[in-house]
């Protein structure tokens, strides 16, 4: 009975935070360091939070579930929200699995920064063979007009994998380290309410 009570609750949290999720990346902003078509959101924070409270499935799927709705609005033909998923997923993914095989706050902050770096990575090589590839040859979108907004804000900039380099890999990295500080500050406050451990003492 317990095993049925735990495992719905799982599903169920796992929804919310696929919700939350969503809610945080519809609140997207620019920054004036980076192109206007690049946008901060921290919708990889109920996923991070879920990756360590349920394990590194949950974690992904919460960013499955997160990118499948936002499918149902996409401007990028999907492209932009299978880039996303695969970005979260590694970044949650590895930081989950470094936390469920060696326990404690240690493990959290390496595992949490080595799946930063690997976002951030990572995410390079979406946008260089994928994402871009997708505006410049699908969308329509010229080459030179992506390279123009990058060169607005620094114009030494001179191919798009340079311009990969030092916005895009520096942005995610940081990004994704928002979420582990914002986690690192809750975790402790709202992990018993995530895992459900109160319906084991019912």
């Amino acid at each position: 009975m317990k095993t049925t009570r735990n495992k719905t609750y799982k599903i169920a949290m796992i929804g919310m935070l696929s919700a939350i999720a969503f809610v945080l990346e519809a609140l997207n902003f620019s920054i004036p360091i980076m192109p206007s078509f690049i946008k901060l959101d921290f919708s990889e924070l109920p996923a991070l939070i879920g990756s360590f409270a349920m394990g590194p499935l949950s974690g992904i799927l919460i960013c499955l579930i997160k990118n499948l709705f936002n499918l149902l609005h996409t401007t990028t033909g999907g492209v932009g929200e299978l880039s996303n998923f695969l970005l979260g997923a590694v970044f949650v993914g590895t930081a989950g699995i470094f936390y469920k095989v060696k326990k404690g706050k240690k493990a959290a902050l390496i595992g949490s920064l080595i799946g930063a770096v690997a976002m951030a990575l990572f995410g390079v090589v979406s946008n260089y063979f994928l994402v871009y590839p997708f505006y410049m040859n699908v969308m329509g979108m010229p080459e030179q007009v992506i390279m123009g907004m990058y060169q607005a804000i620094n114009p030494s900039v001179d191919t798009l994998m340079e311009a990969l380099l030092k916005f895009n890999l520096p942005f995610t990295f940081c990004k994704a380290m928002i979420s582990v500080v914002i986690t690192f500050l809750v975790y402790k406050r709202i992990s018993p309410i995530i895992k459900g451990t109160f319906l084991n003492k019912s």
